[in-house]
């Protein structure tokens, strides 16, 4: 790995959600993929592309700072999640799942964010 950030932890793990945020979008009904979907697929992307980005040359203060953009994307694909789910999108078994995995991605990046001095 070439980039510093290719060996952070937390952007390996926000980068599959991403991936797995996708494929669930892509599944949405053909009205709903360029609502929904399509915003749900952006702010997933953001959290890894925020985390890269803060990443290179930046200054720690500066890197803080786009970290809390990723945590703010988050927030974002949850609640495109409870939207989903209450649009009976999703079941409550993916849901959970998805829901659990953004969980603990919030703590990982809240203690990333902690960590940079």
């Amino acid at each position: 790995m070439k980039f510093k950030f290719e060996r952070i932890i937390v952007w390996q793990r926000t980068m599959d959600y991403g991936e797995t945020i996708n494929d669930l979008a892509m599944k949405l009904p053909r009205h709903e993929k360029l609502n929904i979907g399509s915003q749900i697929r952006r702010a997933a992307d953001s959290i890894s592309l925020n985390i890269a980005e803060g990443s290179i040359g930046q200054t720690n203060p500066e890197f803080r700072r786009f970290v809390g953009y990723s945590i703010r994307s988050l927030a974002e694909v949850i609640t495109c999640l409870h939207k989903m789910k209450r649009r009976n999108y999703i079941n409550e078994i993916v849901f959970d799942h998805l829901y659990q995995e953004a969980f603990n991605l919030m703590n990982m990046l809240t203690a990333f964010r902690k960590n940079i001095k």
